[in-house]
């Protein structure tokens, strides 16, 4: 039990380092930011989402592999995987519709950037116990 709460707190961290680095006040701004570590290196990107790697060290760790857990790697991927579309699709084809650059400019509350650091851990945590 006391390993599982040591797991969801690291995950807790990772998260809230996650949601640091990409905190902006609109979307364009969390993808201007994202841009910016993908120009320097596609793998910086990557880097900056820790919350996903420390998910598939606890995987390996523990050879836990339910549904649960199974269903937390999925969110992770389909997280990374559709900001590299909304990059693409932005920045480098440009090709974004009057309804969706407007929905870019609007304002992100801030305590939307707290949903992953509790959605993600909860979900672990109950995948571990």
């Amino acid at each position: 039990m006391e390993t599982a709460l040591l797991l969801t707190f690291m995950l807790f961290v990772a998260e809230l380092l996650e949601a640091h680095i990409q905190r902006a006040p609109t979307l364009l701004g969390v993808l201007e930011r994202l841009n910016h570590y993908a120009q320097k290196s596609i793998f910086l990107l990557f880097a900056v989402h820790p919350g996903f790697y420390f998910v598939l060290f606890v995987v390996m760790v523990t050879g836990i592999l339910n549904i649960s857990m199974i269903f937390l790697v999925a969110m992770k991927v389909f997280d990374i995987f559709y900001k590299l579309e909304l990059l693409k699709k932005v920045f480098k084809e440009r090709l974004v519709s009057e309804a969706f650059a407007q929905m870019l400019m609007w304002r992100i509350p801030s305590w939307y950037f707290l949903l992953g650091p509790v959605l993600y851990p909860s979900l672990l945590f109950y995948a571990l116990t």
